[in-house]
């Protein structure tokens, strides 16, 4: 089945978020190297975490369409939800490199 348009914008900003965490994580990790603190770890941490979740999210929606193409109000709160999340990364992104 082909994934709706919905869904393939999810996996677009998903996507996205992938990217924007890579530069945060990176960010991070030098500043660890750098300063050597617990908080910068818990930064790197986090940034692992929410590489993660969205990688798996990617993978579900090419792998398990089925669980989201029955109803098209989850799409659209899959949607708002990654709409969401790339805009809480893209402001700490923006802060981060700032």
């Amino acid at each position: 089945m082909a994934m709706s348009t919905t869904l393939t914008i999810a996996t677009a900003l998903s996507g996205l978020s992938i990217l924007l965490l890579f530069v945060l994580t990176g960010v991070w990790v030098r500043n660890y190297r750098t300063f050597e603190s617990t908080l910068t770890l818990g930064l790197i941490a986090f940034g692992a975490a929410m590489l993660l979740e969205n990688a798996l999210a990617i993978y579900f929606f090419f792998s398990t369409t089925m669980l989201y193409s029955g109803d098209p109000v989850v799409q659209t709160a899959i949607l708002a939800l990654r709409s969401l999340q790339l805009l809480a990364i893209a402001f700490l992104t923006y802060v981060t490199v700032k």
